[in-house]
Parts: structure tokens; C-alpha cells; sequence
């Protein structure tokens, strides 16, 4: 059967063959990704991990469309590699059907949170009245209903970047891209964010997709797969504890 189902668990959200990245360091290169080969489902949050400097976030830019590699191909969703496409298109791709949550919040200072993620809905081409209602209920569903008028400047760390995630997932996103969601957060924030990333795949069916290289985050995963040195050195499915618990870091 060929047909893929949105949040249908056995069908991949992305497929990723040879991935190589290189960057220009002085005169010569130097080889971020060597030959990545990587695959998500619906349905599963998938924890990269690995060293800083291991290649993590650079896949994950080369995945969502953000960095064009050197070789290799992007088969996500119903394209067949992404990076085929003109940039406006994969630009318009990722609008559409990706969420990101950054480590920096990523916020704009002047707006309220409610209009941080109402903007995200409009260029998407929801009314105004559509985009308020996704936006106050995305705001609601992670626990910010009280803090909706709110700008960034009055937000804690761990508001804030609960606003990003309702940002990203107000659009429910078929795939969803965390960037060291919770390096700066404290246990219990960090343990707000990571349930409404479980959520995502498990309720929203999303493929989400969290690099990380905080270790209290594995207990939540489907799969986790670690990268040192620009290749993959273990790629391993558990079962996800539902009741784990973030303990602070020491």
C-alpha cells in the first residue's frame, strides 16, 4: 500500500540517504555530515544526539530544508527530494507542513504571545478570526490561557518558549523540529516542554524530530540516534516512560 496517511505510525515522515555537508574553513573543507543516512515516523519523537560539534544541528537544517547539502537527498512527506525544489518552494513546504521550536525562543519583542502565533496562521492564509481561535486554543493547550496579552519581556524562559511550541504547533505540523529545546531551562520547565513534544507525536501524530544534547530527555523518546563525528554511531528504539521525571540539572 502506497498511500501515506497523515500520523499513520508506520509510514515515514522522512527519508534521508548520503547526507554530506561541508563547510570552508580557511583554504580547505571540513566534512560536517559524512554520509548521513536517516529516517522519522509519524507518530514518534526521535531524540539526535551527540557531542557539540558532532554534526546534530546540521542535520537537522539539512532536513528541514534550511541548508542544502553537498549530496544526498531528502525524500519528506509525498516529495521526493526536497532539495530539488526552488527555494520558495521548499520555503513555501516548510510553512506548511513543518514546525520549528530553537533553543533562542526566537520571539518578535513587540508582540503579545497570542500575535506571535496568530502572524504564523495569517501568512499561512488563515482569517483573522481563524488564526485567533488556532492561537488562543494552541496558547491554551500548553498552559498559557492567563499569559495570551503577554510580550516576551514579561514572559519567564519557560513561557516563552511554550509560546514558540504553541506557535509551531498551532499549525499542526506533519513534522516538527526542536533545536535544544530545553538547554535553557530549568527541570521543571524543561519538563513542561519535552511532555507537549511527546504530546505532538503521540496525539498529534506528528514526526518530531528533537536534538539535544541533554541526557535527562531520552527516558521520553521513541528512538534515539547519536551522532559523533558527522556519522551515526547507534540508532536504537525503547519504549517511552510516560512518568518520567526531569530532574534538575547539578
Amino acid at each position: 500500500m502506497t498511500t501515506k496517511v497523515h500520523g499513520n505510525h508506520g509510514d515515514f515522515a522522512i527519508e534521508a540517504k548520503g547526507l554530506v555537508k561541508r563547510f570552508k574553513s580557511g583554504k580547505s573543507f571540513v566534512e560536517v555530515l559524512k554520509g548521513v543516512d536517516f529516517d522519522a515516523r509519524h507518530g514518534d519523537l526521535t531524540m539526535v544526539m551527540g557531542p557539540s560539534g558532532s554534526g546534530k544541528s546540521t542535520l537537522v537544517a539539512t532536513l528541514s530544508g534550511l541548508l542544502r547539502p553537498e549530496e544526498g537527498r531528502v525524500d519528506m512527506l509525498d516529495v521526493d527530494d526536497l532539495w530539488k525544489m526552488s527555494s520558495g518552494k521548499i520555503d513555501k513546504f516548510r510553512l506548511d507542513h513543518c514546525g520549528f521550536i530553537f533553543q533562542g525562543f526566537n520571539l518578535f519583542p513587540a508582540l503579545t504571545a497570542l500575535q506571535q502565533v496568530e502572524v504564523v496562521l495569517k501568512f499561512q492564509g488563515l482569517s483573522s478570526g481563524d488564526a485567533k481561535r488556532r492561537a488562543t486554543a494552541a496558547l491554551e493547550e500548553v498552559g498559557l490561557g492567563p499569559r495570551l496579552h503577554q510580550r516576551p519581556t514579561i514572559l519567564s524562559g519557560g513561557e516563552k518558549q511554550r509560546v514558540a511550541i504553541a506557535r509551531a504547533l498551532a499549525k499542526d505540523p506533519q513534522i516538527l523540529f526542536a533545536d535544544e529545546p530545553t538547554s535553557a531551562l530549568d527541570g521543571e520547565n524543561g519538563q513542561i516542554v519535552i511532555r507537549l513534544l511527546r504530546r505532538a507525536a503521540t496525539e498529534h501524530g506528528a514526526a518530531v524530530i528533537c536534538v539535544t544534547h541533554d541526557p535527562r530527555l531520552e527516558a521520553w523518546a521513541d528512538r534515539v540516534i547519536k551522532i559523533e563525528d558527522g556519522k551515526i554511531v547507534d540508532d536504537q528504539r525503547h519504549t517511552p516512560d510516560p512518568n518520567a521525571v526531569l530532574a534538575s540539572h547539578h
